[in-house]
């Protein structure tokens, strides 16, 4: 199938992509802040600038998009039809270092948890996960 638009339009739509303050990011603060917890956005100062920091739980939460960060769901196995060896590239190379931002933050003594796009589709099982995490 071929792409139902042009070049120009394409590249447009890709450009647009936010990487901060996305759908699924915003989401998931609104569940947590509502749950009682407090964080700190995007710290700089730590590897990967988690999406959501918790200092005092020593506790960073970062949320992907499945497609973006090769998620092994349905929407992270999705290959390009356009360009393919570019996005491969380019999703290989996030997943790359995510691993390596994951490495550095539990070096400093932090624990993760990854929130994936796909898992906001099941809020209760969300809400579980995020409890046993931060206690």
């Amino acid at each position: 199938m071929t792409d139902v638009l042009t070049p120009e339009q394409r590249h447009q739509n890709m450009s647009a992509i936010k990487s901060k303050n996305t759908k699924p990011e915003v989401i998931a603060r609104h569940i947590i802040h509502s749950m009682g917890y407090r964080y700190r956005l995007h710290q700089k100062d730590l590897p990967g600038k988690p999406d959501l920091v918790f200092p005092k739980y020593s506790k960073v939460i970062f949320i992907h998009g499945c497609y973006w960060h090769m998620h092994n769901c349905r929407y992270g196995r999705v290959v390009p039809k356009t360009n393919a060896k570019f996005w491969k590239n380019k999703r290989e190379s996030n997943k790359n270092r995510d691993k390596k931002n994951r490495l550095d933050l539990k070096k400093l003594g932090w624990e993760i948890l990854t929130i994936w796009e796909c898992q906001l589709r099941n809020l209760t099982a969300l809400e579980k996960r995020i409890v046993a995490f931060l206690q």
